[in-house]
């Protein structure tokens, strides 16, 4: 019945009312489907019905715990998160809902004519992912609600309401979130017990997402939740622009077994490296195979610089202009924030600097040895695990990475301001000397990052979800290599040897 409902707004133009229509018909359906399983419905009511009494009386037994010991502040600061565990637990099971929505269908043979009507991929990703969140928001409503009338009733308190409505927006990102992670892995997968192997990639960042949030509500910063749920609704966009991107119709019936082909992997990975990156071929240049010999090495290495280094960098403008953009606004950051943080009028001094001031930072513990060794394999390991913040946050992290040092750039230069010193001389003696070398290298290195990260969200065209990443690993491999390695060396010995005796010229005796 549902079925034959869903090719009746298609078959009309593709219009937003049309669309929403076959939504709610595939939305309603899935609901329906939900609602008949009582291994799903029950936990979720004894969560919603139960669980909001149990931490109400935890937190009575909380607030006269500290009462007694006159700490009523930590009392209040323990309410709004019980709140957010109340509203989490019923939300948790969306993940569950979320995982059975292709895979499990797939297993109960049930999925074929859904995927032979007529709908768009977006309408019938949009209404399976709709209704996956539902029944657990509902469910998280009500606890909430019930949570609250039994602390009025108990204990006569009710948080504010700016607080009570960060908390269920709160809860909301945090379930569209999970449940567009757990639609692209059901999409992916061939069965639900690999469905919920993969769902640990889910649960884990949500668990230290979690501890994050009960830290600053302890703290009392809740203006940075607002922050933590903008994220949260940009992470979520971004997933379902994933799923909607990689969702294959053939593929699901078609995919049988997941096999993890590590042979395959690896050639594809040594020959995007080793041949012309992808699109030169359409621009004439011949992909060849491996180099061998001392002299086709030489002809390689001269057509990796002449040829495939710049293709590469103009191609992956898009990610090189986001991460500019991100180090120009952690600058900016960095300068607003001495307002706020400035230092003591003379407690930085720089007309009599020495040599022995840099023998002093140079044997600080958190900073590396001042020579070029040192300093070069520092950078080196940092933006090597920038690339690897990136697969796992699709490239997010690895910019964040990149602007902590340039905001400590941009704090340093406004506290020098602050004490009446140019912050023109300061950047161009501390800064510019080996900045020339190592803010390209590591702006560089952190683009093709993003784009390493990226590419789960947006595939190349012809390629896999797969092939897409092992392409991007082999880019960002040959620009790390024969770019970034020679200018971060370059960069490191102009930092031990030249930078100090421009600054001792500049500001020292």
């Amino acid at each position: 019945m549902a079925l034959d409902a869903l090719s009746k707004p298609s078959a009309e133009s593709g219009s937003l009312a049309t669309s929403l229509a076959t939504i709610g018909i595939i939305v309603r359906r899935e609901l329906r489907d939900t609602m008949r399983d009582w291994r799903i419905v029950s936990p979720i009511v004894i969560l919603t019905l139960l669980f909001p009494w149990l931490m109400n009386w935890t937190a009575q037994l909380a607030m006269n715990f500290v009462r007694q010991r006159q700490a009523d502040i930590i009392g209040e600061r323990m309410v709004p998160f019980l709140l957010m565990i109340v509203g989490f637990f019923p939300i948790s099971f969306s993940l569950i809902i979320a995982l059975e929505t292709f895979v499990g269908e797939k297993e109960r043979r049930s999925i074929e004519p859904l995927l032979a009507t007529p709908v768009t991929d977006l309408e019938l990703y949009l209404g399976k992912m709709i209704a996956a969140t539902v029944l657990p928001l509902m469910g998280s409503l009500v606890g909430i609600s019930i949570y609250l009338g039994g602390l009025y009733w108990s204990v006569g308190y009710l948080p504010p309401l700016e607080l009570f409505i960060l908390i269920f927006v709160l809860n909301i990102a945090g379930a569209v979130v999970m449940v567009a992670g757990a639609v692209v892995v059901s999409s992916q997968t061939t069965s639900v017990r690999a469905a919920n192997l993969l769902a640990s990639f889910i649960i884990i960042p949500m668990a230290l997402l979690i501890q994050g949030e009960s830290m600053i509500m302890f703290w009392g910063h809740y203006r940075i939740l607002w922050a933590i749920v903008l994220a949260l609704l940009v992470v979520g966009v971004i997933l379902v622009r994933m799923g909607v991107k990689t969702f294959n119709r053939e593929a699901i019936l078609g995919r049988e077994i997941d096999e993890l082909d590590l042979r395959r992997t690896g050639r594809l990975l040594i020959q995007s490296f080793v041949r012309p990156p992808l699109g030169m071929a359409a621009l004439g240049q011949a992909r060849g195979s491996a180099p061998a010999g001392v002299r086709r090495l030489i002809g390689w290495l001269g057509r990796v610089y002449r040829r495939d280094l710049p293709y590469v960098l103009r191609s992956n403008w898009m990610p090189l202009a986001a991460v500019i953009l991100a180090l120009v606004a952690a600058l900016a950051i960095g300068w607003a924030y001495v307002a706020r943080y400035p230092l003591p009028q003379g407690s930085i001094t720089l007309e009599n600097l020495s040599p022995e001031s840099f023998d002093t930072l140079s044997g600080a513990s958190f900073l590396p040895s001042l020579t070029t060794r040192g300093i070069f394999w520092h950078n080196l390991w940092v933006l090597a695990l920038a690339g690897l913040l990136a697969a796992i946050s699709l490239g997010v992290l690895a910019v964040l990475w990149l602007m902590i040092p340039i905001g400590l750039v941009g704090f340093m230069a406004g506290q020098m301001a602050w004490l009446g010193y140019s912050p023109l001389t300061f950047l161009a003696a501390f800064v510019l000397p080996h900045g020339l070398f190592e803010i390209p290298a590591a702006a560089i290195a952190t683009a093709f990052a993003l784009r390493l990260g990226a590419s789960v969200t947006a595939p190349r065209p012809g390629l896999t979800v797969g092939e897409g990443m092992v392409v991007a690993l082999a880019d960002l491999a040959k620009v790390f290599i024969f770019l970034v390695v020679p200018l971060l060396l370059i960069a490191a010995f102009v930092e031990a040897n030249l930078t100090p005796q421009i600054v001792l010229w500049a500001y020292g005796q």
